[in-house]
């Protein structure tokens, strides 16, 4: 496949700039800072709406506290980052004001998307504020995160800012060039083109060597299968290539490009899929895997063979196969002390449940790989 020459149907673009692009050594990257702010700049004189996706608050908080590496406990994450996001938002104003741009800081956590009236009033701030001209920086709220409400990681709280303002491409900036064949020797340069992200791909992505970020390369490709599967193209390139943006969006070719998918995992579904933190599992034997992947059926008591975890109505759960396989996800329409009660049972007489659905198939996203 040949890669676009210019990107010029793209006119709302989230971009995700990592921690380490930001660093030269222990000291905060000015002077790659500064060029991509330009390229921003260049963007939004194209035309373009860029929402941008900043890690930085803990790195930038470091060295103002005497570390020379990322704590390790919550409580000594989120000091840091009360330190740094300030300093960092300092940094995009002071910046973008040399253009003329406003910078509008954006601070969210899980809580924040997995709540659908949260995420729908993110939605709308969002959009106000592009609407208004100024450019999001959006971060997740590391202060006050405790481990139950992390997103984990920017680079999937970038696939679902995609998701949040109706993104029509992502680019994520990394330390690296893009994805590698063989992450340990990469003479050959990046992989230019994934058509599908599949296990193989999965298996070439490792995980942060830069002890300053949270996540890594495997984290990179998770996130972008997830934007690829909402019909939005990716690519994955080097943050400190001098004029990287610009090169990219005039047709260079730069980085490694993720091909979209066509797929009906748009607005609620996609949020269901990624947005919510299961909180419980549903076995299902072999006869309710193929009613609902075959079928397209809602899931019945009759199909569950275990139930795992305590969780009320409308919880966010896993659905595996009986060999422990994932396939897919989705709401409970019973607590789970319903579900174990009638679990095996057939709708009707012996269970009377009202709706007798487990998991109504429009509650119901069926794993893509």
């Amino acid at each position: 496949m040949n890669r676009p020459e210019k990107l010029a149907g793209a006119r709302r673009v989230v971009i995700k700039i990592g921690s380490a692009v930001l660093r030269d050594g222990p000291e905060f990257d000015r002077v790659t800072f500064v060029s991509l702010v330009r390229d921003l700049v260049w963007l939004i004189e194209q035309g373009i709406q860029p929402i941008v996706v900043c890690s930085g608050a803990v790195a930038l908080g470091m060295p103002r506290l005497g570390l020379t590496k990322r704590p390790r406990r919550i409580e000594k994450i989120q000091a840091t980052a009360a330190v740094g996001q300030g300093f960092l938002m300092r940094l995009w104003t002071d910046e973008l004001g040399h253009y003329g741009q406003t910078a509008a800081q954006v601070l969210l956590t899980h809580d924040d998307l997995g709540d659908r009236k949260r995420f729908l009033a993110a939605r709308h701030t969002l959009r106000a504020l592009i609407e208004m001209s100024a450019v999001p920086v959006i971060n997740e709220n590391d202060t006050v995160a405790i481990e139950e409400i992390k997103l984990g990681d920017n680079d999937l709280l970038s696939s679902q800012i995609v998701s949040l303002v109706g993104a029509e491409f992502l680019v994520i900036l990394s330390d690296i060039d893009g994805l590698y064949s063989d992450p340990d020797c990469r003479e050959d340069g990046p992989i230019s083109w994934v058509e599908t992200i599949n296990a193989e791909v999965l298996g070439r992505a490792g995980e942060s060597k830069s002890g300053i970020g949270s996540g890594g390369m495997r984290t990179k490709v998770e996130a972008v299968r997830q934007v690829n599967l909402l019909g939005v193209p990716c690519v994955i390139m080097k943050g400190k290539l001098g004029g990287g943006l610009r090169k990219l969006f005039e047709g260079e070719e730069v980085g490694t490009w993720f091909a979209a998918h066509r797929s009906d995992l748009k607005g609620r579904k996609h949020w269901i899929a990624y947005a919510l933190r299961p909180v419980g599992t549903l076995r299902l034997d072999a006869g309710a895997v193929d009613a609902l992947r075959e079928k397209g059926r809602s899931l019945l008591p009759i199909g569950i063979i275990g139930v795992e975890g305590d969780f009320g109505v409308g919880a966010p759960v896993r659905l595996v196969g009986p060999d422990g396989t994932e396939i897919g996800r989705g709401l409970t329409g019973h607590s789970a002390e319903m579900v174990r009660a009638f679990a095996g049972k057939r709708s009707g007489g012996e269970t009377p449940l009202d709706p007798p659905e487990v998991v109504h198939r429009d509650d119901l996203v069926l794993t893509e790989i």
